[in-house]
């Protein structure tokens, strides 16, 4: 099974209807993309410093579902709205 982790800091303009509209398109794909088994979609709430603004956890039976995910369309609409409103993500790929 493969993990995939993504975290990411929001820029300061309309952020929390930026994270909002993230997540609610994040979560949409949980019933789009054939090859993604779960997903988890937080916001927040830690004040510190180094904490990131939303956070994904999805789960793929193997790295072929997680290269299919990656290029799927629908996921491809995601990333292009996210990238237009953060200022940086960090990400985290592990086979269990």
């Amino acid at each position: 099974m493969v993990k995939h982790i993504v975290m990411f800091d929001f820029k300061d303009e309309n952020k929390q209807e930026n994270i909002a509209k993230a997540k609610e398109m994040l979560e949409a794909l949980e019933d789009t993309v054939p090859s993604l088994n779960s997903m988890e979609v937080g916001i927040n709430f830690s004040e510190e410093a180094r904490a990131m603004d939303l956070s994904i956890y999805t789960e793929f039976d193997d790295k072929a579902g997680l290269e299919a995910y990656a290029i799927h369309s629908e996921h491809l609409k995601v990333v292009e709205f996210i990238k237009t409103v953060v200022i940086g993500s960090k990400v985290s790929d592990y086979i269990i």
